[in-house]
């Protein structure tokens, strides 16, 4: 079974790297082989045979964080957890455009998902740890399940309308959970003294 993603025109150099090195890597790492339509943008995944299932399922969300303006090394990252004990990564996208209506409105939300000089988005992606792209008419993010869905949630916020203010309190208490989730988790993994 293949699966079929499109990209623009202005990916396809990086989903296929120089000398075909990106596109061969992700097909290794995935178990996976690539077809890429220059013309159409059409990209054809489809799991090799004596592949890896779990990474072939992934091999299209990699194509897909590329399209978004993700670079290969970045959307790589989500077949991490299934090579070793890496904690597992997910990619996450927002439609922009669907959350808003007219094109002027969807330039001024994506504005504030940016933020002046692409503040909003790094603090995003500090206070999260998660990885985000703001390409064209999407939101992506790449991280752990728990980072992920607190950056969406976040943009989702930015998109409602919500002061940029708030959006920031929001991620630092969440910032702050993360931390304290993770102290207590390894003292469940210290052993007694």
């Amino acid at each position: 079974m293949a699966d079929h993603v499109t990209i623009p025109d202005d990916r396809i150099g990086v989903l296929i790297g120089t000398e075909g090195e990106s596109k061969r890597r992700i097909e290794s790492k995935a178990d996976v082989s690539i077809e890429v339509d220059s013309e159409t943008g059409v990209v054809v995944i489809e799991r090799t045979e004596d592949g890896d299932p779990l990474r072939s399922l992934k091999g299209p969300q990699v194509v897909k964080a590329i399209a978004r303006g993700f670079p290969p090394e970045s959307a790589l990252k989500l077949l991490d957890d299934v090579e070793g004990d890496e904690e597992m990564m997910v990619y996450e996208s927002i439609n922009i455009k669907k959350a808003t209506g007219s094109d002027g409105e969807m330039k001024a939300k994506k504005g504030r998902l940016i933020g002046k000089n692409g503040r909003t988005r790094e603090l995003m992606e500090e206070l999260t740890g998660a990885e985000v792209r703001i390409y064209g008419k999407t939101f992506g993010v790449i991280g752990t399940p728990e980072q992920v869905e607190v950056a969406v949630t976040a943009a989702e916020m930015l998109l409602g309308g919500a002061e940029h203010g708030t959006v920031y309190s929001y991620l630092e208490e969440k910032r702050n959970e993360m931390i304290q989730s993770e102290m207590e988790y390894q003292r469940r993994d210290e052993p007694p003294v």
